[in-house]
């Protein structure tokens, strides 16, 4: 290659250099810029998001209709407390009289509480 074509190359080399670091110099203006577009739309995007959502919160709460429950909580209260009671009483007899060898029905008798007790707290 001849002096004047290298030369020219550095010169071209040297003019692209300059060229790409005024570019750099330059973007991160454009960058930033962008970035705070970006930041000012989602924060936008996010206040419409959060109108509608509140807006969608009182529609329902006006076209919500009162809940008529046909099984009553006092009554699922009762039901619960009877069954409960059912079940100890049928704990007791399976425990004395099958368990126990026993009369099933003894269970229920106040006398065979009261010999219980008894032996329980037994007076010395």
């Amino acid at each position: 290659m001849p002096i004047d074509q290298k030369e020219k190359t550095e010169q071209r080399d040297q003019a692209a250099e300059q060229e790409k670091e005024q570019q750099q110099e330059t973007t991160p203006d454009t960058v930033t810029r962008r970035e705070q577009e970006q930041q000012q739309e989602t924060s936008t995007d996010k206040a419409l998001r959060k109108e509608q959502k509140k807006k969608r919160r009182q529609e329902k709460r006006q076209n919500k209709r009162p809940r008529r429950r046909i099984f009553p909580i006092w009554l699922r209260i009762i039901v619960v407390l009877v069954l409960s009671a059912i079940a100890l009483l049928v704990g007791l007899m399976v425990g004395y009289g099958i368990i126990g060898d026993g009369n099933p029905i003894d269970a229920l008798k106040w006398e065979t509480w009261q010999h219980i007790i008894d032996i329980v707290v037994k007076e010395r």
